[in-house]
């Protein structure tokens, strides 16, 4: 293995090693030819010499590594577990990144993101969503014939647990579907709406046949505040507690508490961390995705606050951007504006507008990139262009490189099949292969 490659996953690594990149894959340059994705660190490209084509999406090699360090102690200082949104960058190097430190699971939206990662050998999965419909549900009862396989899904409805049931029936399954009872907000996406709907639907799933209970769930990514979050939480740790008084868990199992953002995982960690239920073994889950890549925006100010605020333990050090897309200075059409050669196609922009952090002259003279001054905005994004606000005294020239952060790791990755990975230097060390 190359220097500074990241792992492959457990099985069918050869997959993606022995996948052929041409001119034709977003990212790769004309002149590679046709090559094997195993045998990009082998041809010693770098992004400051010019030989990539713009736009360019990379990731930082130690900034990964450092990310996933910083989680792994954070998890370990506060007796929490892990099962990482899967879906935010639907790529099996990068989840082996987090199963080898330590990941009980991993998390997705759908079954065709259950299936890549249970073919590239991941035992476990939470699909984080309530499968719907007879192909979805027969999908998870097909998976649970591998006797090496875990699954759990969501619910929070009697009509879901019915519908699950009946794929239960269908499949004459011999192994019960893990269930998470959901519980949700007023005015949110799904999820009971109160506690008491909660433990009915937990009732519910104790009553079907081929289904287990496994624990109690949330999602409070979207909520707008802490206050708001631990709400939820609270209702969480309240039918935890209820469906454990009745007796409803199987004796034999740990009740799960799993909530999952990137943005308050802190408050899921305070309010689960001391959770007890009798004797009962309890696995406190967290469901963050983002961290490994983090960005330049939302989840950067979100890891402020969290740092600022928390009362559980923080290691050393923070969370830092891995992920920037490269683009040229393509014209200076008229003066206080540049156009980049990056747009909606190749960056997130549903939450915010990247932003520029850095450039480069090639062949100027520049030893590294250096900060933009103050004033170079991104004003607004066509499909393959973006209109870059910048000041009169601004040193930018066509040619130059510009780096944006990102706002949103999840929908930059789905632009991407195949994103390059650099050493602090610019040399490309790996490429990384997307299943979206």
């Amino acid at each position: 293995m190359a220097l500074n490659r990241l792992p492959l996953p457990p099985k069918n690594g050869a997959d993606i090693d022995d996948l052929m990149l041409d001119a034709m894959t977003k990212g790769i340059p004309a002149s590679a030819g046709r090559l094997r994705l195993g045998d990009v660190a082998a041809r010693g490209w770098n992004i400051f010499r010019g030989d990539l084509p713009m736009p360019a999406a990379v990731m930082r090699a130690d900034v990964l590594s450092a990310n996933n360090g910083w989680m792994a102690g954070f998890l370990s200082a506060n007796g929490l577990m892990i099962s990482p949104h899967g879906k935010t960058t639907m790529a099996p190097q990068l989840y082996a990144m987090q199963h080898a430190a330590g990941a009980w699971a991993i998390t997705v939206a759908t079954t065709q993101q259950m299936a890549v990662a249970k073919h590239f050998g991941f035992p476990r999965v939470v699909i984080a969503n309530q499968p719907t419909g007879p192909a979805n549900i027969d999908a998870c009862f097909a998976a649970l014939a591998d006797p090496g396989f875990e699954l759990f899904v969501l619910a929070d409805s009697r009509a879901c647990v019915t519908a699950y049931a009946e794929g239960a029936r269908r499949a004459g399954a011999t192994r019960p579907l893990g269930v998470f009872v959901e519980m949700g907000v007023p005015g949110g996406r799904t999820g009971c709406r109160t506690r008491e709907e909660g433990v009915d639907v937990a009732r519910a799933v104790v009553e079907a046949k081929g289904l287990s209970l496994a624990g109690i769930e949330c999602f409070e990514g979207i909520l707008p505040d802490t206050a708001q979050v631990d709400a939820l939480l609270d209702d969480v740790l309240a039918v935890a507690g209820a469906c454990v008084a009745e007796g409803l868990f199987p004796p034999e199992s740990p009740v799960v508490l799993t909530a999952g953002g990137s943005a308050f995982y802190d408050r899921v960690g305070e309010r689960f961390g001391p959770a007890l239920f009798g004797n009962r073994p309890v696995l406190k889950i967290i469901r963050s995705g983002c961290y490994l890549t983090h960005d330049a925006i939302g989840y950067a100010k979100a890891h402020d606050r969290i740092l600022r605020e928390t009362t559980l333990r923080l290691p050393a050090g923070r969370l830092m951007p891995a992920l920037e897309v490269w683009t040229y200075v393509q014209a200076r059409p008229e003066p206080g504006k540049a156009i980049l050669t990056a747009g909606k196609r190749d960056v997130s922009h549903d939450g915010h507008l990247p932003v520029a952090t850095a450039w480069f002259r090639p062949g100027g003279g520049m030893a590294t990139p250096q900060p933009l001054p103050d004033g170079h905005v991104v004003a607004s994004l066509n499909d393959q262009h973006a209109h870059f606000t910048i000041p009169a005294d601004s040193p930018l020239q066509v040619g130059d490189m510009v780096s944006l952060g990102i706002g949103h790791p999840c929908t930059t990755f789905d632009k991407w099949d195949v994103l390059l990975v650099i050493d602090a230097d610019g040399t490309v060390v790996d490429a990384v292969k997307t299943y979206f």
